[in-house]
């Protein structure tokens, strides 16, 4: 019999702090730095974003949207037997998340590890988890994005530190004997690293370089539009289905433009682009799970749909996966 992996259950989670532009405007006023609620939601489409409490870690947030998808799947914490937490802002240096959150969650004894491809983890963790699955090496799996972008924002720079929330979202991906996830795609280019980073790293107790994010978003912009309609068609065409066929297109919730942008290269309305952006900023990893399970909760994505999840992120990385709920 040839095995499968089917999505069984969604889940997300956001810290209890919304910041509305009005209210980020107050505080970047507060310590210099103008820029106004008309100027973020242009350029971006953002108009609130979630801060997580300082003793409230990436695992914590992971841990709440793997319980929510839990539920929502009908499986034990006790029944996981592989964890992926993707995350650009982990715990520790080590152990991964992945481990820490195991412990939290009581699934102890399961694979465990994390995914670093900044923006573009949750594909690349799902794409994993898929493979694993499809292999026998797992069964039911916990993939997760989860991120607390907020410690790694410089709030100096208004172009940067207005685009990123945090938060977590979560899917339960079980074997199945009929097809759910139909086909991925996964690139990166090194080349690029230097257009998107926070080039600091830790040495000897000091940090060295500067541990804040930087991004060349011009360069980051022309770069994505072309690598996700490139990904989107070579994953469709892997699974033999068109742009028409797609019920939803669900991109990494970075920037409005983008997406609108990579919508008109599909030939896809925008109505049928699922749009989390304006409320939850760019969380990097966590942003598709995120997306994914609000839309499902809403009814706005209904069982045997037809998805394409699509993602840019710092490396450069990129990649698509299509799937049917």
């Amino acid at each position: 019999m040839k095995l499968y992996s089917r999505i069984t259950g969604t889940g997300s989670y956001l810290p209890p702090r919304r910041l509305t532009n009005a209210d980020l405007v107050a505080e970047l006023a507060a310590q210099g730095v103008e820029t106004t609620d008309d100027w973020i939601v242009e350029r971006t489409g953002i108009r609130a974003r979630h801060f997580a409490a300082p003793n409230v870690s990436s695992s914590d947030l992971g841990l709440e949207a793997a319980r929510n998808a839990l539920q929502a799947a009908g499986v034990l914490p006790q029944e996981i037997d592989l964890i992926i937490v993707a995350t650009s802002t982990p715990d520790m240096v080590f152990p991964s998340t992945a481990c820490i959150l195991q412990n939290k969650l009581g699934a102890n004894g399961s694979t465990a590890f994390d995914v670093q491809a900044v923006c573009s983890g949750f594909v690349y963790a799902l794409t994993l988890a898929d493979a694993m699955i499809k292999s026998g090496a797992a069964k039911k799996a916990l993939v997760i994005g989860a991120e607390v972008f907020s410690r790694i924002l410089d709030f100096k720079d208004r172009t940067t530190c207005v685009l990123f929330g945090d938060g977590a979202g979560a899917v339960v991906l079980e074997a199945s004997e009929t097809p759910g996830i139909l086909a991925s795609d996964l690139h990166a280019d090194g080349k690029y690293v230097g257009i998107l980073c926070v080039p600091g790293h830790v040495s000897g107790g000091q940090v060295l370089g500067n541990p804040l994010l930087k991004m060349d978003g011009q360069a980051v912009f022309k770069l994505a539009v072309g690598l996700l309609d490139e990904a989107a068609r070579v994953t469709l065409a892997k699974a033999g289905k068109t742009a028409a066929d797609i019920d939803w297109l669900l991109p990494h919730q970075a920037n409005i433009r983008i997406m609108q942008s990579t919508a008109r290269k599909l030939k896809m309305p925008m109505d049928k682009v699922i749009v989390t952006v304006d409320q939850h900023g760019n969380t990097s990893a966590a942003s598709i799970p995120l997306a994914l399970d609000t839309a499902v909760r809403s009814g706005q994505v209904k069982p045997g749909e037809l998805l394409l999840l699509e993602a840019v992120g710092g490396g450069f990385t990129w990649g698509a996966v299509l799937l049917t709920l």
